[in-house]
């Protein structure tokens, strides 16, 4: 609390030559109440501010069917499959994978004519809306980048059917010996 010092002599008052002047009262505050006074702001103020949101990317879910084995089937003409490989390589094939692999075909995220974005532009032109299911299959050589950009893409795209999937041996496979020969 704030405290005064009365402690100086008389109540009289003289002016003039050879009168000595009064003490000046002096003042003392105590800033304990202050100090209790801000951390009860401060706690008070961390306690009502909300913490920032994460950000998270809107997905569309299945609709549930009346047979559990419908769930997941897609038309094989409306089937593209992507399989991101190391250094920003991506293969892709369309419908089910031919013994041969014949139909298997590499990409990359390029925006030229071999570029994944056009393949995808391609697929979506040539392919009814709602048969169209991109599937997406990351080797364990793939980086997380990858992964977001070839889910950004769907976004770009307005590919609303695709699926992140466990790779399959033949594929990962397949990827490998791709690799080596493109080295």
């Amino acid at each position: 609390m704030a405290e005064m010092d009365t402690s100086s002599g008389g109540g009289k008052h003289k002016k003039g030559p050879g009168v000595k002047k009064g003490k000046k009262l002096s003042t003392r505050v105590d800033l304990t109440p202050m100090v209790d006074l801000g951390f009860l702001l401060i706690t008070f103020f961390i306690f009502t501010t909300t913490m920032s949101h994460p950000t998270a990317m809107n997905l569309y879910l299945p609709k549930d069917t009346d047979k559990p084995e419908e769930q997941n089937k897609a038309k094989e003409s409306g089937a593209l499959t992507l399989l991101l490989g190391k250094d920003n390589n991506i293969f892709y094939y369309e419908g089910i994978l031919a013994p041969d692999a014949s139909n298997f075909k590499s990409s990359n995220f390029g925006v030229g004519e071999d570029g994944i974005r056009n393949v995808l532009l391609r697929k979506k032109a040539t392919t009814n809306a709602d048969d169209l299911v991109v599937v997406i299959k990351p080797t364990k050589e793939c980086t997380y980048k990858n992964v977001v950009d070839i889910l950004d893409e769907m976004k770009i795209n307005v590919i609303k059917r695709y699926a992140l999937v466990k790779i399959f041996d033949i594929e990962n496979e397949l990827v490998a010996k791709s690799e080596v020969a493109t080295n």
